[in-house]
C-alpha cells in the first residue's frame, strides 16, 4: 500500500469517527467546512467534500448539513444509528474525564444522558451522571470525594470494556 492510500485510508476512519461525533450532536455545524478542508488535506476528495470546505462558516446551518451528509454518502460513510452514536459518545466522554479534558461539573448538562445504554459498563457510567447541572448536588449528596471516585472507577471500566459495535 503506498504512502497515499494509507493516508486515505486514515482519512476515511476519521471521517467515520466525524460521522458518529455529528449523528450524536458533539460537533457543532459551523466546524464541518473546517473539517471537511481537514479530509482533503488528509487525502479523500468528493465534488461534496470541496463544497463543503469551502464554504464559509456563517453559512446557513442547513446547507452545511446537507453538503456533510452528501459527502458522507460520496465517500460511502454511512451515518450511524443515533443511539450507536450516543453510545460512543459515553466513551468519548469518559475518556475525556480520564484525561482531565472534562471536569466532574462538566458531566452534569442540561442535556442529560438520554442514552440506551447496552454493557454493564455504560449503564454504570450513565447511572452516576447528573441529569442536568441544578441536580448535580443530589446526585453527590453529602460526600463528593466518595462519587467522584465512583465516576473515574466506572469511566476507566467503560473505557477499558471492549464496545458493543466497532462501526461508530
Amino acid at each position: 500500500m503506498t504512502p497515499s492510500e494509507v493516508s486515505a485510508r486514515k482519512a476515511l476512519a476519521s471521517l467515520r469517527e466525524l460521522a458518529c461525533r455529528y449523528r450524536a450532536d458533539e460537533v457543532r455545524p459551523e466546524d464541518l467546512p473546517m473539517l471537511a478542508a481537514e479530509a482533503l488535506a488528509a487525502g479523500l476528495d468528493t465534488p461534496a467534500l470541496c463544497e463543503l470546505a469551502g464554504l464559509p462558516r456563517n453559512t446557513d446551518t442547513r446547507d452545511i448539513r446537507d453538503a456533510f451528509e452528501q459527502a458522507l454518502r460520496e465517500s460511502g460513510v454511512e451515518l450511524p444509528a443515533l443511539a450507536l452514536a450516543r453510545r460512543h459518545g459515553l466513551r468519548r466522554l469518559a475518556a475525556r474525564l480520564i484525561d482531565g479534558s472534562v471536569t466532574l461539573a462538566g458531566l452534569a448538562t442540561d442535556d442529560g444522558w438520554d442514552t440506551e445504554a447496552g454493557t454493564a459498563e455504560e449503564r454504570s457510567f450513565v447511572a452516576l451522571i447528573p441529569p442536568c447541572a441544578c441536580c448535580l448536588e443530589y446526585t453527590v449528596g453529602l460526600d463528593p470525594a466518595a462519587w467522584a471516585a465512583e465516576v473515574r472507577v466506572a469511566a476507566l471500566a467503560l473505557v477499558a470494556s471492549p464496545p458493543d459495535r466497532t462501526d461508530c
